[in-house]
């Protein structure tokens, strides 16, 4: 059996011990397991984890590059891995939304509604008007067409997809430069969100703010070169290089997607 002593100090206990129990099954098997979706978080702790073993290995996917929710591809370290063994269906929920304009939200809890778990559902992407496109676990297709039929109150259909036929938002990247006293949260991302700190403040505190996929609630938080800062609706920002000018202030690169 995997160490379960790499658990003592994870944030996403149950999800790691779910996963390392895939890994024996993968290393008994000798075959590919695959993984729940699994959030930003999780899939940041798992990766530190099995990049800890020399049994096994693991790759995420979602089924784009730039996909936030993916599944985890496991297997003894002997056997390749590549993203094809990743089993995910893209769906279009297709409406017409032009009278009852419908959110994330709306439609993720619509598909929860139906009965199903969160981990079975990928990224779900909204497209305005004609309805959304989601990536799910394959063997849910069947259920959904049954079972999904409204979002709001406008009538859907679910219906599988080509992969070509998915429509990806490619971030717009955006690269800034900002000269600060200190590496607090606060001041680091109201520059690079282009917001008020006191607006940042108050996201900070309602647990709106993440870093590394972390929640932090701490305004005075020292961020760091390659720190990840995330805001729902908002985009994110990457530190990139920070130098110490001959005045002692932070000059700090980031790039900023949205």
């Amino acid at each position: 059996m995997l160490p379960r002593d790499l658990l003592n100090h994870v944030e996403n206990r149950d999800t790691l011990s779910r996963l390392l129990d895939l890994g024996d099954r993968a290393i008994q098997t000798w075959e590919v397991v695959c993984s729940d979706f699994l959030s930003p978080p999780e899939i940041t702790e798992a990766l530190q984890v099995f990049g800890m073993m020399t049994e096994i290995h693991c790759l995420a996917w979602g089924g784009y590059e730039q996909a936030e929710r993916q599944r985890l591809a496991i297997a003894r370290s002997e056997l390749p891995l590549d993203p094809s063994q990743v089993s995910l269906t893209p769906i279009s929920i297709s409406g017409n939304f032009l009278f009852d304009t419908a959110t994330h939200r709306d439609f993720l809890g619509a598909l929860l509604g139906t009965g199903l778990e969160r981990q079975k559902v990928g990224d779900i992407n909204v497209l305005g008007e004609k309805g959304a496109q989601a990536i799910v676990v394959p063997e849910l297709v069947e259920y959904l067409q049954l079972h999904f039929n409204q979002v709001r109150t406008v009538p859907v259909k679910v219906n599988a997809i080509a992969w070509e036929e998915l429509k990806i938002r490619i971030p717009v990247t955006k690269e800034l430069t900002s000269t600060e006293a200190s590496l607090r949260l606060d001041a680091i991302a109201s520059f690079g969100f282009g917001m008020s700190r006191s607006k940042m403040v108050d996201l900070i505190n309602g647990e709106d703010v993440r870093v590394n996929w972390k929640t932090i609630s701490q305004p005075s938080y020292q961020v760091k070169t390659g720190d990840l800062i995330a805001i729902r609706g908002k985009g994110r920002v990457t530190i990139g290089d920070i130098m110490i000018t001959k005045k002692e202030r932070y000059r700090v690169q980031m790039t900023r997607s949205v």
